[in-house]
């Protein structure tokens, strides 16, 4: 399929940290693989911050809007709209920064953007076809939160507890769950199996039917 015969179908992923966000966009990716589906990973748009020092990143407020270099973002994914491969930035959690390398992302009929904030830009919002809210009760989220931390991040048990006390909680209430109201799609209890399979047809169908603009 040539790169410029189709409009890609851009989807939007969000939900609050151990939610389920990824489990919605690896079932997709599974079902149609990387022929046909890009990935945008919003955690890997964290500013840069190789200028300041351990300890001053330590205390920056990751779950704030702010904590995102949101004109790449866009770029990238107007980019990836336009036909082009972009060089979405490699971000390494457990040093709170990016790693100075990049990770290739090439343009495909099917675009999915995952993140806290998927749904918070309103120039995002304007190039997606299909905004998607994970919605998981908070004490599944936290559990699911504390595992992956202690698990892939390297941080103790005492750090993730203050991170989500101090920040992460208030910053849900305050900036991720209103952004249910930009969605299409609300999956009430996660990434279930049945919700999934409603998207998985949609975007079939899509791809199915892609026309040129």
């Amino acid at each position: 399929m040539n790169e410029s015969s189709y409009v890609p179908f851009v989807i939007g992923v969000a939900g609050g940290s151990g939610s389920g966000k990824s489990t919605v966009t690896q079932q997709v990716l599974a079902s149609f693989g990387t022929e046909l589906v890009s990935v945008v990973m919003q955690d890997d748009y964290y500013r840069d911050q190789t200028h300041l020092t351990p300890e001053m990143r330590r205390k920056q407020n990751y779950d704030h809007p702010d904590a995102f270099d949101w004109p790449l973002l866009v770029e990238h994914v107007q980019g990836l709209r336009n036909g082009e491969t972009v060089q979405m930035p490699e971000y390494d959690f457990t040093v709170s920064t990016r790693t100075g390398k990049t990770i290739p992302v090439k343009p495909a009929p099917v675009i999915v953007i995952e993140g806290l904030f998927a749904l918070y830009d309103a120039n995002l919002c304007d190039m997606m076809s299909l905004k998607i809210f994970v919605d998981t009760a908070a004490d599944v989220r936290f559990i699911r939160r504390l595992q992956r931390d202690i698990a892939e991040r390297g941080r103790s048990m005492d750090s993730i507890v203050s991170q989500y006390m101090g920040t992460v909680r208030p910053m849900h209430k305050q900036f991720i769950e209103p952004t249910k109201r930009h969605a299409d799609v609300i999956l009430p209890h996660g990434a279930n199996e049945r919700a999934v399979d409603v998207i998985t047809t949609k975007v079939a169908s899509v791809i199915g039917q892609l026309k040129r603009p």
